[in-house]
């Protein structure tokens, strides 16, 4: 089992930034991926960014890509969504996501095994 905290979100203008935090303990050794989303309500978890545990390769949704950053501290076990030029669309709960095996895309929340309880974030116009 893995489980995964979140922390970091809160108001912020348009325009502004933040920084998630996403904080693994359990079977950390099995992570393989870890990835953040986004959902509003009435409307479906969206992908926003990940990054392979290993190499540290990243994959970014095109709304955020230029704005958005992940990164990963593997001796601390976390990951990191630094998020700059803040817009109203980027309001949402944003969830940290864990997957064991290597398998698949990066870019559905069934590619991902384990999830976080979520940190809202929401951005003033």
């Amino acid at each position: 089992q893995v489980q995964l905290v979140e922390s970091g979100g809160g108001l912020v203008q348009a325009g502004g930034s933040l920084r998630l935090s996403c904080a693994a303990s359990g079977r950390t050794f099995s992570i393989y991926a870890m990835g953040w989303f986004r959902q509003v309500p009435g409307k479906e978890r969206e992908f926003v960014a990940s990054i392979t545990w290993s190499t540290g390769s990243t994959y970014y949704a095109d709304a955020v890509k230029g704005r958005f950053t992940i990164s990963r501290n593997n001796a601390k076990n976390t990951v990191y969504l630094q998020m700059n030029s803040l817009k109203p669309e980027d309001t949402g709960v944003y969830y940290c996501a864990a997957r064991t095996y290597s398998w698949g895309s990066y870019y559905y929340p069934s590619d991902y095994n384990y999830w976080g309880q979520g940190t809202q974030v929401t951005v003033s116009s």
